[in-house]
């Protein structure tokens, strides 16, 4: 009898205890979500931002809101709905994609260009590998070739100004000479994963939006993603707009066919969306665990394929973590995914008057 009334005051302890545990941690959550929403709401008057900051901590999404004007002509409003453009974080999904044909057997990191794109006219052909076009180092001349805000205002922003096919798009500018050794320097080049979006048309037989759709963004239930494009309404997609140092006063973008950033940058998505995106990634329910890690592997530039891994080494390690920028004039983006205390930021804007590296940085420290 008295074993039995010694294991029930155990067990309600132990209950106690628990309670006790879950509104200490319950707590700590609220007084943390408390600090970081009032280090944002600051921030964002002192750095005139516009647009959507999620963060999620563990499983739990810690702050979600939205700041400004998605369409300054007629004064609407973001909510946390809001798609944007996300640039260059599309490299991140095409990368993915290409680590899953690996997977497969499908693509050998260390082969050359010529052996999936047979027809590949540019000097690297047999001298360019899958791996150093995920990571860019394949030494080829760069597709981008603005260089200032006075010459993008004359004649645009180089050949986006003009529809091409993804064909068209290889061939036309991606297929330059090397003007590096391919694997000895690194040099941020869209048309590397042009190249690589081109590949995988070829070896899935379908289009890159096809490809994206049916790996990606349906079974991750990504409804409010996709590809831009000229011919396409997408709703509730913000207006960009973009600081004009010149005049000091911000303006529309400048036209462009957005489809020509094709896998290199072309996609829009919103907040919920990307976090379905990296959770899975992360997750391991897109890629596996050691596939992961090559994509994380930092090479020049502490850049694996497709991201920059920061803090990787020495005192700052518990804070290792992923970032992957997006930015075309006034569309703007960022991931971050602390590795070791996982914590996800994702910042979305369509302004380019904010600095959002170092905002979401300083997201990362408010939290820590």
């Amino acid at each position: 009898m008295r074993s039995k009334c010694v294991l029930l005051k155990n067990l309600m302890m132990k209950s106690m205890f628990i309670a006790l545990l879950l509104s200490t941690t319950g707590l700590f959550a609220t007084a943390q979500s408390s600090t970081v929403s009032s280090f944002i709401e600051s921030y964002i008057h002192q750095h005139s931002f516009s647009g959507t900051v999620l963060i999620q901590k563990d499983s739990e999404v810690l702050y979600h809101a939205s700041f400004g004007l998605a369409n300054r002509e007629f004064k609407i409003p973001f909510n946390d709905d809001t798609k944007y453009k996300i640039c260059s974080i599309t490299k991140s999904f095409t990368a993915t994609l290409i680590l899953q044909l690996y997977e497969q057997g499908k693509i050998d990191l260390n082969a050359k260009i010529s052996a999936y794109l047979p027809d590949y006219a540019g000097e690297g052909a047999t001298r360019v590998s899958i791996h150093q076009l995920l990571n860019h180092t394949s030494g080829l001349a760069n597709t981008d070739t603005v260089k200032s805000l006075e010459n993008a205002l004359k004649y645009g922003i180089g050949f986006y100004n003009k529809p091409y096919t993804s064909d068209q798009l290889v061939k036309n500018f991606c297929s330059n000479q090397l003007v590096n050794e391919p694997g000895k320097k690194f040099d941020y080049n869209n048309g590397d994963y042009i190249i690589l979006g081109k590949i995988l048309e070829r070896i899935y037989h379908k289009s890159y939006e096809k490809i994206l759709t049916d790996q990606i963004l349906t079974p991750l239930h990504m409804y409010h993603s996709g590809l831009l494009s000229q011919d396409k309404i997408v709703d509730s997609l913000s207006n960009t707009y973009f600081l004009r140092t010149d005049l000091n006063q911000i303006v529309p973008d400048l036209p462009m066919y957005n489809q020509d950033w094709y896998a290199a940058g072309a996609m829009y998505s919103n907040t919920k969306d990307l976090l379905k995106f990296f959770n899975a990634l992360f997750d391991l329910k897109l890629i596996k665990k050691e596939t992961l890690a090559l994509m994380l592997k930092p090479g020049l530039d502490n850049y694996g394929y497709s991201v920059w891994i920061r803090d990787y080494k020495g005192a700052n390690i518990k804070y290792k973590r992923i970032e992957r920028y997006g930015s075309i004039l006034g569309a703007n983006a960022v991931v971050f995914r602390y590795l070791n205390e996982n914590v996800t930021v994702i910042v979305l804007s369509n302004t380019n008057l904010t600095d959002l590296g170092d905002f979401a940085l300083q997201i990362g420290r408010s939290i820590f």
